[in-house]
């Protein structure tokens, strides 16, 4: 037993906080219950920031020489947002055993939402309903109060952020496909901010979700020793509750919100941004959408390469992407893999056009199961405005296949993820080929440099398994064997995922052209 105590110790902070919130879940739908928990972290959080704040203008020192702890600009002009005394977690939590204690909470959402404009219509008031039980809300409570002790108060911010951050992805597994919507998967995110590396300027994402493409490109900037505040954000979400939740993200962080909109008729019709030239788009926009108002777009100006056909949003995603990059803007993004391929509707012009304009710069295959709400298989885009701009080698007439679909570990039997090596592998990989400095080679089987006149003779496929070939350690591939396998596991695929037929026959044709051309 004391040995199970011991590794129960060990477990990091916010696996620990997870399992005891989750054990207090009881009867509620995780998709209701993540509100609950996440409100009350970010309450945690706020009532932190202030309370550290009040005791410096409370003991009047240095800068804060004569202050009164209870006016509200003095927190204003330090970014930091004013709690009301009846939404101070020590109020709370003095009263957590009390059974009026969820209108106690909802009571601080709202006075925390009339004193902070910023906040109004984000914070959750879902705490008085009946389905939770006074006595859970209380234990939850004790749970988040524990987030930050000792030593560690001084760092509770960072804390908080990263159990908030922890618990968003947590709930995403619990919730399954539904939870993918409002959550791209860390390892994911982590792998596309550390290839494009946006130190400086304007970050845009316009289906931003719950904010994790954001939080990251900040935490890249503060590992890499950069200045937090030479990054300025700018995303649109088209899901309101997601919106919220991507609001009381940046805010655990610190991170300004101001030019995050919500609306509900989303980027293509409603764009909030319309006059943003981006230094870098960063994006997971939905797979293969079938319902985004093509029909009412048809002569819209962003179509710049080819209108996008209106029973699939691929295309379109990437040439909002591209109209919104600044003349030098960099864009990376997560597609649906078909779209390597697809010659449907315009949309192999469409890629042709890409092609042809030198904007394609990169390209990743990625492994089955890394995203929770589709098992589509996806890649990763890399587009560049001037790919000889100065800042980077000059790769106008190159493009680079990277071949991932053998990285990444199984954290659970439908989900994997990749491992700190895996990503550093492949941004690497990138940065050398890039790099004027780098030292790149081929590697057959992972990566590949190719000239546009190859991928024009492989009639723009950009697939880069077409590309990268087999490694030497797999000249005695048995294709017929291969090709047996990976029909199967499509044919699973149709059976999970509704309205793919298309898509998958795609892939199938994908396959089959590869042995084909011996690959």
């Amino acid at each position: 037993m004391a040995k199970n105590d011991n590794n129960n110790q060990e477990e990091p902070l916010e696996k620990q906080l997870w399992k005891a919130a989750d054990k207090l879940r009881k009867n509620i739908d995780a998709a209701e219950y993540k509100h609950i928990v996440l409100g009350l972290i970010f309450l945690r959080y706020i009532s932190d920031a202030f309370e550290g704040l009040y005791s410096r203008l409370q003991r009047g020192e240095g800068d804060y020489a004569g202050a009164d702890p209870e006016d509200r600009d003095e927190y204003k002009a330090e970014n930091v947002f004013f709690v009301p005394s009846i939404a101070r977690w020590s109020y709370l939590q003095a009263r957590a055993k009390l059974p009026e204690i969820g209108k106690d909470v909802d009571g601080a959402m709202d006075a925390i939402e009339k004193e902070n404009p910023s906040l109004r219509g984000v914070l959750p008031k879902v705490y008085a309903r009946g389905n939770l039980d006074p006595t859970s809300l209380g234990g939850l409570i004790d749970q988040v109060s524990n987030i930050a002790l000792g030593d560690a108060k001084t760092r509770s911010a960072d804390i908080l952020g990263h159990v908030f951050e922890y618990f968003l992805g947590e709930f995403a597994l619990a919730e399954g496909k539904k939870g993918g919507q409002f959550y791209t998967p860390r390892s994911v995110v982590q792998l596309l901010v550390e290839m494009l590396e946006p130190y400086k300027g304007r970050v845009f994402d316009p289906c931003c979700g719950s904010g994790g493409m954001f939080v990251h490109s900040e935490k890249f900037v503060a590992e890499h020793q950069g200045k937090v505040n030479d990054i300025s954000i700018y995303g649109q979400e088209s899901n309101q509750t997601t919106w919220r939740l991507a609001k009381m993200n940046l805010a655990i962080r610190s991170i300004d919100s101001s030019q995050v909109k919500w609306n509900n008729e989303g980027s293509f019709l409603n764009d909030a941004h319309k006059d943003l030239k981006a230094d870098y788009v960063i994006a997971n926009p939905p797979f293969n959408d079938s319902d985004w108002s093509g029909d009412l777009l048809r002569k819209d100006g962003r179509w710049k390469y080819g209108v996008p056909p209106t029973g699939n949003a691929n295309y379109a995603w990437i040439q909002h992407f591209l109209y919104h990059l600044s003349p030098s803007g960099q864009t990376g993004f997560v597609l649906a893999k078909g779209a390597l391929t697809s010659k449907s509707s315009g949309e192999g012009e469409i890629r042709k056009e890409l092609v042809e304009g030198r904007l394609v710069d990169c390209i990743v295959n990625l492994p089955p199961k890394l995203f929770l709400n589709t098992q589509i298989p996806a890649s990763l885009w890399f587009l560049s405005r001037n790919k000889a701009n100065g800042k980077y080698r000059n790769r106008t007439d190159e493009i680079l296949f990277i071949d991932a679909r053998n990285t990444g570990h199984l954290i659970n039997r439908r989900t994997r993820e990749f491992s700190k090596e895996d990503i550093e592998k492949i941004a690497e990989t990138y940065h050398n080929w890039r790099n004027p400095e780098g030292n790149y080679e081929d590697v057959k089987g992972f990566c590949n440099s190719a000239s546009i006149e190859r991928v024009k003779e492989l009639d723009y496929v950009l697939t880069p398994g077409r590309y990268v070939g087999l490694p030497d350690d797999e000249d005695d591939f048995d294709f017929k064997e291969r090709f047996t396998q990976l029909k199967a596991e499509f044919e699973e695929q149709l059976k999970e995922e509704a309205g793919l037929n298309s898509q998958i026959q795609e892939n199938l044709s994908e396959i089959k052209m590869e042995g084909e051309n011996g690959i």
